[in-house]
């Protein structure tokens, strides 16, 4: 009689020690078993509920609540937004700075899984500058690419700060270019105090004119602009934009606008397009033909030490097991059998991670063998990887990730997800404690 997966992995959940490991586990089953149609997944999420409610630490408790809602959003919305609300209660009561940083981490999951105008409202609560600004930035990009500019606008006049202030603007300006909007972008460009921030737009300015194959007249317009941005005979604007085409391949409107330039101030910027543009052949050599005989010798040298600087990646699965072999660091044989894996050198990686000693790498290793085998539907190999890490809270760990992918790979065809960002959040959450 062939094994129902479902039950086993709900059987096997409950043998994991770990009680955020478990509640997150039953969670992620509690999903998959609601698309194959399986009844028992509302006990799957209740026994997830369950297992976040005895936990001790109140910090990973409201981390259990954040994941567990994350996988009830995709079942039922309006509850998971009731878990949500639950987890933001407790944390208001935490001090700072840890009030703060759970405030990130359930704004930034909002985001995740669509739900800009949620996250924004627990963002508003964040007093952390920094954490609070980076979040609306975020919630900003969710805004521009559902097109939204009414609540874009919003954002970016509720910061206050520097340089995320500018930063939103430019965000803003990319997506009014995008849609051709050359009057709202310019008058967003105008806002912008920031040389630095300034010379960014413009380079941006110049991608979408490119793209936008807008006519010479337009481009006109933004060199107009720029050049009355400049400040003190500050050209550092204008050269932004000119790399910006110049890179855009409008190699002779660039040499046609710095003909403009005083003899003084045209060398830099020559060679600063030079150097932007050195690794695009076609472009440098129209460059070089197109310039007058004194300013050839400094832009050649600049483009030359840009060339000298890049150097051509190599790797392969023998350099891997050669590395392997001559190096004992835990973290290089870690890369090792990752490389090897997704080469599906599995007997090699296999070795190669025996070696590992540390258990948080060693799962790690294991972690990579195991993914690898599912990928190839090695369901058995890859069980048997996750059972080779013998310590109990990182086996745990594992067992559940593989549970959760083995589920995945039979639901959804595929398997996602990266191990080693996993890992590494468990770990911070574990080193927390």
């Amino acid at each position: 009689m062939p094994i129902d997966v479902y039950r086993e992995a709900f059987r096997l959940a409950g043998t994991i020690r770990d009680k955020y490991l478990r509640a997150v586990t039953y969670a992620r089953i509690g999903y998959y078993m609601y698309l194959a149609k399986n009844p028992l997944y509302k006990d799957a999420f209740k026994y997830a509920l369950n297992a976040t409610a005895s936990i001790e630490n109140p910090a990973v408790m409201v981390k259990a609540l954040i994941e567990v809602a994350s996988q009830l959003y995709r079942v039922k919305p309006e509850t998971s937004k009731k878990t949500f609300q639950e987890a933001y209660e407790v944390i208001l009561t935490f001090p700072q700075p840890l009030r703060d940083e759970m405030l990130s981490a359930l704004s930034s999951r909002l985001l995740e899984i669509g739900l800009p105008d949620d996250a924004l409202f627990y963002t508003n609560d964040i007093e952390d500058t920094v954490k609070r600004n980076d979040l609306l930035l975020k919630i900003l990009g969710a805004y521009l690419e559902k097109g939204n500019m009414r609540k874009a606008y919003l954002i970016v006049e509720k910061i206050k700060e520097e340089p995320w202030k500018s930063i939103g603007a430019i965000e803003t300006i990319k997506e009014h270019l995008k849609r051709e909007e050359f009057g709202s972008a310019i008058r967003v460009l105008s806002e912008i105090k920031s040389e630095y921030w300034l010379g960014e737009a413009m380079k941006e300015v110049a991608v979408y004119l490119k793209n936008s194959d807008v006519p010479t007249a337009t481009y006109e317009k933004f060199v107009d602009i720029a050049l009355g941005m400049s400040r003190d005979g500050d050209l550092e604007v204008l050269r932004s934009l000119l790399v910006g085409l110049a890179a855009q391949g409008e190699i002779e409107f660039v040499i046609e606008i710095t003909n403009r330039l005083p003899r003084t101030q045209r060398k830099e910027v020559l060679t600063e397009i030079a150097k932007a543009i050195s690794d695009r052949g076609e472009y440098i050599s129209r460059l070089l033909d197109s310039i007058e005989r004194e300013y050839l010798d400094d832009v050649a040298h600049a483009v030359m030490d840009e060339l000298l600087e890049r150097k051509p990646p190599s790797e392969s699965v023998e350099i891997a097991k050669k590395i392997g072999k001559l190096s004992p660091d835990d973290t290089v044989l870690v890369k090792v059998v990752r490389v090897l894996s997704k080469a599906g050198e599995f007997e090699s990686a296999w070795e190669f991670a025996r070696n590992v000693r540390g258990n948080y790498l060693r799962s790690l290793a294991f972690g990579s063998i195991a993914v690898e085998k599912l990928r190839t539907g090695d369901i058995d190999g890859a069980i048997d990887a996750a059972l080779e890490v013998k310590d109990p809270k990182w086996g745990s760990w594992l067992l559940s990730e593989i549970l959760t992918k083995i589920l995945e790979l039979r639901t959804e065809g595929k398997v996602t997800g990266d191990i080693e960002k996993n890992a590494r959040a468990q770990k911070l959450l574990w080193d927390g404690e």
